[in-house]
C-alpha cells in the first residue's frame, strides 16, 4: 500500500515571528515532550485548529428535539455541592 501523497510530503512552509520569551517557552515545552520546536508548534496548532473547527459544527434538530434543547438551556441542572467546593478552591498553581 502506497502512502497518500499529501501525508508523506512536507513541502509547505509556515513562518512565524514571535517574541523571544514566547519562543523560549515553546522550546521548553517541546523539549519536555521530546519534540523538535517545529513539531511541537505544528502539532499544537493543528490540535487547536481541529478544536476550533469542531466547535463550529452545525447540527439540526426536529421541532420536538429543538424545544427540549431550548428547555435544557433555559433551565440547566444545578451544580452538585462537590463541584461547588472544587470550584471554590484556589488552584495549586495560583498559590
Amino acid at each position: 500500500m502506497r502512502p497518500r501523497k499529501d501525508a508523506a510530503r512536507k513541502d509547505d512552509v509556515i513562518q512565524i515571528r514571535a517574541p523571544a520569551g514566547t519562543k523560549a517557552m515553546l522550546s521548553r515545552a517541546a523539549t519536555l515532550r521530546g519534540q523538535k520546536l517545529s513539531e511541537f508548534v505544528l502539532d499544537s496548532a493543528r490540535r487547536q485548529a481541529e478544536e476550533t473547527i469542531l466547535d463550529q459544527r452545525i447540527f439540526f434538530l426536529d421541532t420536538d428535539a429543538h424545544e427540549k434543547f431550548l428547555d435544557l438551556l433555559d433551565a440547566p441542572n444545578k451544580p452538585a455541592e462537590e463541584l461547588r467546593a472544587r470550584m471554590a478552591r484556589m488552584p495549586v498553581w495560583g498559590r
